[in-house]
């Protein structure tokens, strides 16, 4: 996945939701760059809430939406977990390199499946009634960028931990720049 996927600012229609959701799913990629494996799986916030489980969370966004109701086919068919909540669950084998490896597969894997959907306003079924492509394009786009903002917030957390207790954080300490 590009480090920063390229938006073509005048796209429009299907061109620009894929250009987006390409952009986001970038970012999400991005939340474990840099860390180590125990910093990735550290929870920071009451819930299950972790870099590395956020983009394990993202594997489960991209294959409800795409490999389970675009494509028709069962949530067990595609290994999707019963809840929301247990797809932020770590496993011991989960390590930056097969979550990544994961997500970037569960990617590919959506894209090819919304290639064989033309048509935008087609619906497809969802527990809360229909769904259009539209709308699922949309839906993982913003859910995507959430995500993605919720890891800026915890790598900065992680990244900022690294210095001396008695030092406040820096640009130059953190890495993170100012504008």
């Amino acid at each position: 996945m590009p480090e920063h996927a390229q938006v073509n600012t005048t796209a429009v229609g299907r061109d620009s939701l894929e250009q987006m959701l390409d952009r986001q799913r970038a970012e999400i990629a991005k939340i474990l760059d840099g860390l180590t494996e125990e910093e990735a799986r550290r929870r920071l916030v009451p819930s299950l809430t972790t870099p590395l489980g956020l983009v394990k969370h993202a594997v489960f966004v991209e294959k409800v939406w795409f490999h389970s109701r675009v494509a028709a086919r069962s949530r067990r068919e595609v290994g999707l977990p019963d809840t929301v909540d247990e797809s932020f669950l770590l496993a011991d084998e989960d390590t930056i390199t097969s979550v990544r490896k994961e997500f970037e597969s569960a990617c590919e894997g959506s894209r090819a499946i919304a290639a064989q959907h033309p048509d935008l306003e087609q619906q497809y079924r969802w527990d809360r009634g229909e769904a259009s492509l539209h709308f699922i394009y949309t839906h993982v786009i913003q859910e995507f960028a959430r995500h993605a903002g919720h890891g800026d917030i915890l790598v900065e957390q992680i990244t900022a931990a690294r210095t001396s207790d008695d030092t406040h954080p820096t640009p130059e300490t953190t890495g993170i720049r100012q504008r």
